[in-house]
């Protein structure tokens, strides 16, 4: 008896200890920022009979079906091809009667290669000329047809197969292709898509009210590079370059074009950046306001003595943004983004979820502060909750209330210094992390731009990099034409066969586009 009673109390240690370790584990997550382990509810497998049949009784009462959840015939749409009528297997009875069909549909695909002999017809005419048949234009670009061409562009660029996969593939089907062969319906002779793309910066930016922006590495020639994203619920567009400044996103932004002006919209973001005035006099009174590439700037700007980098920047941001508004770009135009410094041009408006980030990633050292974390966690997302329903129904006191209760939750004082240091610091920021209270119409978020970009990230991660130009253009290319036929609800299969054929049943993408925006408005 106490040798059982012994045994008894050490498996209660041993659980006891156990439980301890599993809290400990817990705290030690916490402070990493990760999450605590699962909790599961005990079984219900002992509770009284009568009890858990009432529950049983309350949860078979099912709630009213939500509209448009009722079950729909998967078939009922579906071109049938052939039908394939099939008898009974027994003998069928004397005075039987035929009742119909029982209907049984099954989906298919049919993979084979087809080779195609076109025999142009030469004749000599009297006079000695010589007449030949003309091969139909969808297949004027070489020996391949556009369906394999479509096919070849759609797996890598939509489905993220690799070249050597692909040729791999064909060659098992039948196909006689090299892999250059594979390289250059890829890459040759897609001048008319890279035309399609740039149109559709061009035409987002002068019609929308706002774009999302972020930008993520891509390696080109074995060399770190950046890939930005620009575009919003209708449209993505993609560029890669060796920079992520602040010019290089200006300059992105011109969808283009290249020249640089000097206006008022320039001299005011130069004035504001802290540009000497004797330059900033020098540009305004110079007779000439437009140059026409980036030579003559910078030939311009060796004239006037500005040999300071700091001071060429400023100058140079500022005649991009002129640049811009001559162009077309959008007066009220807002930009959205992470809070990345090359972005805060024009009207710029930041992401609530990445402030948020900032908070949630603090190391707490006590429960005093993981408790003023939690809490003004807590407060941060009942906030913005309110301003997502804000920009449903605007009103001038929800407004107030609103920027009261933001002054509120970041000026506030915790028992934790550097969680008041970050909450001053993201005050700091209140007219654009607050852009909605003004624009009702822009996102409190980047989680469009953060979602088109991922297949950016999947990329890089099954292919690594480009290695010519032009290799790198096409990426950028069907990236963003790809993006874009998604937004608009167009199938990007049968943009390829459309455009690669010559068909030219589907609109332009920056008319449909257009079209798209102007419907929103």
């Amino acid at each position: 008896m106490k040798l059982l009673t012994w045994g008894e109390g050490l498996l209660e240690i041993i659980h006891r200890v156990q439980e301890e370790s599993g809290h400990l584990k817990d705290e030690v997550a916490v402070l990493k920022g990760e999450k605590k382990r699962p909790t599961f509810k005990p079984s219900r497998m002992n509770e009284d009979a009568g009890k858990a049949a009432e529950q049983d009784r309350t949860q078979n009462e099912k709630p009213a079906k939500r509209p448009g959840s009722e079950k729909k015939s998967k078939t009922s749409q579906l071109k049938i091809d052939c039908d394939q009528v099939i008898e009974p297997a027994e003998p069928i009875p004397p005075g039987s009667r035929f009742k119909g069909y029982r209907d049984f549909v099954v989906q298919d695909l049919v993979i084979e290669s087809r080779n195609t002999r076109y025999r142009l017809a030469r004749w000599e005419t009297p006079d000695g000329q010589t007449l030949i048949g003309q091969l139909p234009q969808a297949v004027q670009g070489g020996h391949f047809g556009p369906m394999l061409a479509s096919y070849v562009l759609y797996q890598h660029h939509h489905c993220h197969v690799t070249q050597p996969l692909l040729c791999e593939q064909l060659r098992e089907w039948g196909i006689e292709i090299s892999s250059g062969q594979v390289n250059a319906l890829l890459q040759v002779g897609k001048e008319r898509f890279h035309a399609e793309k740039d149109g559709l910066l061009s035409t987002g930016l002068a019609l929308s009210a706002y774009v999302t922006v972020d930008d993520t590495g891509a390696r080109h020639q074995g060399k770190n590079g950046y890939v930005t994203h620009i575009g919003n619920e209708y449209f993505a567009w993609f560029q890669s370059t060796r920079s992520k400044s602040r010019i290089n996103f200006l300059e992105l932004l011109r969808a283009g074009h290249g020249d640089y002006q000097i206006n008022e919209d320039a001299l005011a973001y130069m004035k504001t950046q802290g540009l000497s005035h004797v330059f900033l006099d020098a540009l305004r009174q110079h007779e000439s306001a437009s140059f026409a590439d980036q030579c003559a700037w910078r030939h311009h700007l060796d004239g006037l003595g500005m040999n300071t980098p700091r001071y060429r920047n400023i100058a140079t941001e500022g005649a991009l943004l002129g640049s811009l508004k001559r162009h077309g770009v959008a007066a009220h135009l807002a930009i959205i983004s992470d809070d990345a410094g090359q972005f805060n041009v024009l009207i710029h408006g930041l992401c609530w979820v990445h402030a948020e980030r900032l908070v949630h990633k603090m190391l707490p050292l006590n429960d005093q502060h993981r408790e003023d974390i939690a809490r003004v966690r807590s407060e941060i997302w009942s906030l913005y909750a309110d301003l997502k329903d804000y920009k449903l129904h605007p009103t001038a006191k929800r407004k107030r209330e609103l920027a009261r209760r933001f002054d509120h939750i970041f000026i506030q004082k915790t028992r934790y210094a550097t969680l008041d240091r970050l909450l001053r610091r993201i005050h700091m920021n209140k007219s654009e992390l607050l852009l909605a209270l003004e624009r009702p119409e822009v996102p409190l978020h980047t989680n469009g731009s953060e979602r088109d970009i991922r297949d950016q990230v999947k990329k890089r991660k099954i292919s690594g990099g480009t290695r010519s130009e032009l290799g790198r253009q096409c990426r950028d290319t069907f990236s963003s034409l790809k993006a874009t036929c998604r937004k608009l609800g167009i199938s990007f299969w049968d943009y390829l066969t459309d455009r690669i054929s010559r068909c030219d049943q589907v609109p332009l993408l920056p008319h449909f586009l257009e079209q798209r925006i102007a419907l929103s408005a």
